[in-house]
């Protein structure tokens, strides 16, 4: 077996039993912990793994474990500023009448059974951009400082005390039909109470926020262990509420129901227990999950993408992430000529002064304004001649 999926599926195996609080075969001798470890971070799950290490401590490195535990430790911490930490930024924006809307909120928390096991960086903002530069000022001057960029969309941002909130001012899709679409999901939003401009999506809409989002970064390679593990855990408590039929219908509408279909089953696959009925509904050809799996648990480097849905939509994003690219490169382009004739520009008004300079050291120009080109070469041979003589 491939080292990297042999690592993949151990992590999944891992996190899936501290879920369920279940006890699972896991080949703890046979991992490279500096490997795990740095698996379990990329995928936000270091913390849940920390429980899943306790009673093995005679095969996992001193080191690796303190890493572990230190991940642990944050989500800890973050537990207990979260809710606070979140309702002073939102009064904050109410207060200042900045309208903004909550893509995912603090309550996924509730959703776990030990809520340390959830995610330090689990609410997402959206603001008009003019409004995104005041609400992240404010957030400086709280101390919160910048964790990541996403280029064109956002950012993350982290306090000491281990709250961390992700600001959008530009959705971080690129196509158009998932631009188009998912401002239909922002125009569903509703008032949050109590507050009179903080906007919250309704279930069905997260639900397809979660699922269209869990599509588009499985073809762009970015979907983690936990965003598909709270896909699971929002599903699971939502779904003998929604109407799956509007869900279906509005995942059609970004071309990934079934690619989005098959990311929810394989998420109560790895993490629901084997009797859900909902398992009743995957398919029988096992090997559409595998190709997902393989393709999930090393970042696209093992197995060849056979999925419509997926082939067409990464076929539009690597489009308009060329498109980006080239218009990169114009604008760069642009802007070396741009300086190239400032340049010029500057070096002409140096040898040719203007009227006003040339008539403050040759009055005669003042006088008769016609002689410029002649004192133009006037100072032109007496600066040469200086040069000369130095």
């Amino acid at each position: 077996m491939n080292r990297l999926l042999f690592e993949g599926r151990s992590l999944v195996e891992i996190v899936a039993s501290v879920i369920r609080q279940d006890n699972r075969h896991v080949p703890f001798s046979r991992l490279d912990w500096e490997r795990m470890y740095r698996l379990a971070d990329y995928h936000r799950v270091a913390n849940t793994v920390y429980l899943g290490l306790l009673g093995h401590r005679e095969t996992v490195p001193d080191r690796w474990r303190d890493r572990f535990f230190q991940r642990y430790q944050e989500s800890l911490i973050f537990g207990e500023n979260c809710q606070e930490g979140f309702k002073e930024i939102l009064t904050w924006l109410d207060m200042r009448e900045i309208s903004c809307t909550v893509l995912i909120s603090e309550s996924i928390r509730e959703l776990y059974k030990l809520p340390e096991t959830a995610d330090n960086s689990p609410v997402q903002i959206f603001l008009d951009e003019d409004k995104y530069y005041l609400a992240k000022g404010y957030l400086i001057d709280l101390g919160y400082e910048t964790d990541k960029t996403y280029k064109g969309f956002g950012e993350r941002m982290k306090r000491v005390n281990g709250v961390t909130i992700i600001l959008y001012y530009k959705l971080p899709f690129r196509t158009s039909r998932y631009g188009k679409y998912m401002v239909r999901i922002l125009e569903s939003a509703q008032i949050r109470d109590p507050y009179e401009y903080i906007w919250m999506l309704p279930v069905e809409s997260e639900l397809v926020y979660r699922m269209a989002g869990a599509a588009y970064r499985y073809v762009t390679e970015e979907l983690t262990l936990r965003e598909l593990l709270e896909l699971f855990l929002f599903h699971r408590e939502w779904r003998d509420e929604i109407e799956e039929d509007i869900i279906q219908k509005r995942l059609e509408e970004f071309k990934v129901n079934n690619l989005a279909e098959k990311l929810l089953e394989i998420s109560y696959m790895w993490f629901g227990e084997k009797s859900d009925p909902y398992l009743l509904r995957r398919h029988e050809d096992m090997s559409v999950y595998d190709l997902l799996e393989e393709r999930i648990l090393t970042r696209g480097m093992v197995g060849i993408e056979k999925d419509d849905q997926a082939l067409k939509l990464q076929e539009l994003v690597e489009k308009e992430i060329e498109k980006e690219r080239r218009e990169e490169g114009y604008s760069i382009r642009r802007e070396k000529v741009g300086r190239f004739f400032a340049e010029q520009r500057k070096k002409l008004r140096w040898i040719f002064p203007d009227y006003h300079y040339m008539s403050s050291i040759y009055p005669a120009v003042e006088k008769i304004p016609i002689l410029l080109p002649v004192y133009w070469l006037i100072r032109g041979v007496r600066l040469l001649w200086r040069s000369f003589i130095r």
